[in-house]
C-alpha cells in the first residue's frame, strides 16, 4: 500500500498531551523526553509544569505549550490573560484556551469575542499562538460555526474541538464543520479519541493539521513500521 505521507509529516500533527491531573512529575519529565525522542509539534503540559518542560525541550523543534481556562472556560478573562502572560513567561510557544461555554450557549457572542481576543492579542504580542478550544460536546452546530466566524475575526491561529475531559471528543462531523467555517490560515486541531495512526491519517485526510494525543508512542511506532522505519 502506497503512503502520501512522511514520518515527519505525522509526527508534527502530534501535540503530546500530559493534561490527567494525576500525572506525576516523574511522568511529566519522562513525558516531555518521550515527545523530544519523537519529534512532535508540541507537547501540552500542565501549567505549573511548563518552564520545566520548556526547559527539556530546548534545543529541538518541539515546541512547549499549555493551557488557559481549563478545563471549563468559565475563569474571567482577566485571570485567562494572567494564565497567559505566566505561560509565556514560563517559555510557552502555544497555548489551548477554553471558550466560556456557559456564555457561548447563552448567545453573549459580544463577551465570548472579548475574551477570546483578548487572549489572542497578549500571545501574538509575544510571538505565541492560540488554539481555541469549543468543547463540542455541550453545544450545537450553530454554537460552533459562529465560534469559527469569531475566531476567524479575532486572528486565532487554530480552532479545536474538545479538552479531551468533557463527555465526548472529537468526531469526523464536527472536524469537517469547523474546516469548512473557518478560513484557510485558521488551522484545525482535533483532540480527544485520536489513538490510532489510522485515526490520525482519517483527520488529515479532511484538512485537520495537529491532534492532540497521549497515544503518541504508539502512533507513532507504527508510522515508523508502515514507512519500512522500524
Amino acid at each position: 500500500m502506497s503512503v502520501d505521507y512522511t514520518y515527519r509529516d505525522i509526527a508534527k500533527m502530534i501535540d503530546h498531551s500530559l493534561l490527567n491531573p494525576i500525572l506525576t512529575d516523574e511522568e511529566l519529565e519522562q513525558g516531555c523526553r518521550i515527545a523530544r525522542e519523537y519529534g512532535v509539534a508540541s507537547v501540552c503540559i500542565k501549567p505549573y509544569y511548563l518552564k520545566r518542560c520548556a526547559q527539556i525541550l530546548e534545543g529541538s523543534d518541539v515546541l512547549p505549550s499549555t493551557t488557559i481556562g481549563f478545563p471549563h472556560g468559565g475563569h474571567t478573562t482577566a485571570i485567562k490573560v494572567a494564565e497567559a502572560q505566566q505561560a509565556l513567561d514560563d517559555g510557552g510557544i502555544e497555548l489551548d484556551m477554553v471558550v466560556n461555554i456557559g456564555k457561548v450557549l447563552s448567545g453573549d457572542w459580544a463577551t465570548v469575542r472579548d475574551d477570546i481576543r483578548a487572549v489572542v492579542d497578549v500571545t501574538h504580542e509575544r510571538g505565541g499562538i492560540v488554539k481555541v478550544i469549543f468543547e463540542n460536546c455541550y453545544l450545537q452546530d450553530e454554537h460552533k460555526i459562529r465560534l469559527c466566524e469569531i475566531c476567524a475575526e479575532v486572528g486565532a491561529d487554530f480552532v479545536k474541538t474538545s479538552t479531551g475531559f468533557g463527555t465526548g471528543g472529537a468526531t469526523i462531523e464536527d472536524l469537517k464543520l469547523m474546516r469548512k467555517h473557518s478560513p484557510p490560515h485558521v488551522q484545525v486541531k482535533a483532540a480527544g479519541g485520536i489513538r490510532t495512526l489510522d485515526a490520525l491519517l482519517e483527520i488529515r485526510a479532511i484538512g485537520v493539521t495537529r491532534a492532540g494525543a497521549t497515544q503518541t508512542v504508539a502512533i507513532l511506532e507504527e508510522c515508523k513500521k508502515r514507512l519500512g522505519m522500524a
